[in-house]
């Protein structure tokens, strides 16, 4: 792997999850659903948020943490970057995080977050924290040399009822402190891979569904998307194989030879299924441009699903314009039909173990009781699977990671990292496990519809230590206008001085 550019990371990750749990198992009960399907294809449970909290209150708190997890002195932090899908300010951002952090840092009196801290918010769907990270590297590699980078990932997937996106919901944020010389991962800009593309109806929020809402500024409006679900995995694919080309054209050796050096492989997880599909569509194209073992490879993979392996071949390399099937009104059209049937019948062969599954087992029980958390998605798996291979003891110093990141609408990030000698003490401290299994709240079908669709909880909402939440919503009625503004309290935990 290239060493081309001196070592920026990850030094540390830290995560929240709201207490409150939805158990697939009893969803499905409620719904009349396929227990065995959705838990095969989407996970175990998902978060929501209390009716006191946000993505703002999310960030803050994944922010304390990392921060008391790591012994961080905050005014070294000169880049505070959040990466979101649902905040609820349109002016303001990152900042509103920062004054969380310095008020509860000032109550305990300890030293705050610089005044001279850029902060600056990313939004592109999913990928926005992708998009901070790399930002906090470029940052660090120039004018902020010496200093110290944060970028906290924090998101609310929220789906109306009925809808086939209602199992995969979730609510968490997670931190990641960025710094030259990192004791965890390096991040390996150098050789990664990114694409994008405009595909208009694949998974959007128009500002026009907030118009339709009732006008209550205590009640955080519903951030339910536009989504098309044939067509924006039609998306997904299109742009993770595009960003595997920009990937290859970057190597100094065969993709496939590249995919089997790596320990795992950490992607974008709106459920479990696409993170499968997603890794089996990367070694495809790995196959279809390697050498001639590789397409010899991709000749008994077609044979075996009773696809012709020159058509197969042509999908998995071939530019493709998605965005026409919009165009046409053809948006169900099956883009890719011999890569789809090449995946469904690659299950059953030992390939998916060996070079798939294998690839995706650190931290992948963690993640089925996670749900989707938009932004916060790939870090979580990271900080799940690094803290996993922590606990096993497992001798991977200078062992690489893949990273995929993807952002519907539509845009993909294909970055390797490599573990630092010495990893194990920063994983040590991610306590992701902890965030997960932290009393959680297990909802009534009564409870879950009422917070769903109203955001209130009639059997009270929890405090918790440690947590930033909502105190208030300004009403107008003050000397100066303040309607809609929401106002900030933290009770401290044990772990602050």
């Amino acid at each position: 792997m290239s060493k081309r550019h001196p070592g920026i990371g990850i030094s540390g990750l830290a995560a929240y999850l709201p207490p409150y749990r939805v158990n697939l198992e009893s969803w499905c009960q409620w719904n009349g659903d396929n227990w065995d399907k959705v838990g095969s294809v989407v996970g175990s449970s998902f978060r929501m948020p209390g009716p006191n909290e946000n993505t703002y209150t999310m960030a803050a708190t994944a922010v304390m943490r990392l921060i008391d997890n790591y012994d961080i002195d905050p005014g070294r932090i000169g880049y505070l970057a959040l990466g979101t899908e649902s905040s609820t300010d349109n002016s303001a951002g990152t900042v509103i995080i920062k004054g969380m952090i310095n008020e509860a840092l000032q109550a305990q009196g300890r030293p705050t977050i610089s005044r001279y801290c850029e902060v600056p918010e990313f939004k592109h769907a999913c990928l926005g924290g992708v998009y901070a990270m790399k930002s906090a590297a470029r940052f660090l590699a120039l004018d902020g040399a010496g200093r110290i980078a944060i970028v906290v990932c924090s998101d609310i997937a929220e789906y109306a009822r009925g809808t086939s996106g209602e199992p995969t919901q979730g609510a968490g944020a997670v931190a990641m402190l960025i710094e030259a010389d990192p004791k965890l991962l390096t991040i390996e800009l150098s050789t990664s891979g990114s694409s994008s593309d405009y595909r208009g109806p694949d998974f959007r929020k128009p500002f026009s569904r907030f118009l339709q809402q009732p006008g209550n500024h205590a009640q955080r409006p519903r951030d339910f998307p536009l989504f098309n679900g044939k067509y924006s995995t039609t998306c997904y694919i299109d742009e993770v194989l595009a960003a595997t080309a920009h990937l290859v054209s970057r190597l100094d050796r065969s993709g496939r030879k590249f995919l089997r050096g790596m320990l795992a492989v950490f992607l974008h997880r709106p459920y479990q299924r696409m993170a499968e599909t997603g890794l089996a569509m990367i070694l495809l194209h790995f196959l279809a441009v390697g050498d001639s073992d590789d397409r010899a490879e991709l000749d008994r993979i077609a044979a075996l699903s009773g696809v012709d392996a020159a058509q197969l071949q042509v999908e998995l390399v071939e530019q493709r314009y998605v965005y026409d099937l919009v165009k046409k009104g053809q948006v169900a059209e099956e883009l890719y039909p011999f890569a789809t049937q090449a995946l469904r019948a690659m299950r059953n062969m030992p390939v998916w173990q060996d070079e798939i599954s294998s690839k995706l087992r650190l931290g992948a029980s963690e993640m089925k009781h996670v749900g989707n958390l938009y932004t916060a998605s790939l870090p979580a798996w990271i900080a799940a699977g690094l803290e996993e291979a922590a606990a096993q003891k497992m001798k991977i110093q200078d062992a690489s990671i893949l990273t995929v990141g993807y952002g519907s609408g539509d845009a993909a990030e294909i970055i390797p990292m490599q573990l630092m000698r010495g990893w194990e003490a920063a994983a040590a401290r991610i306590g992701f496990a902890k965030a997960l299994a932290d009393d959680p709240v297990d909802l009534t079908e009564d409870d879950y519809h009422s917070l769903h669709d109203t955001g209130a909880l009639a059997a009270g909402i929890r405090q918790d230590p440690g947590v930033f939440v909502i105190s208030r919503t300004g009403d107008g009625t003050a000397s100066f206008d303040d309607t809609g503004l929401e106002y900030y309290s933290y009770t401290a935990s044990s772990l602050a001085s």
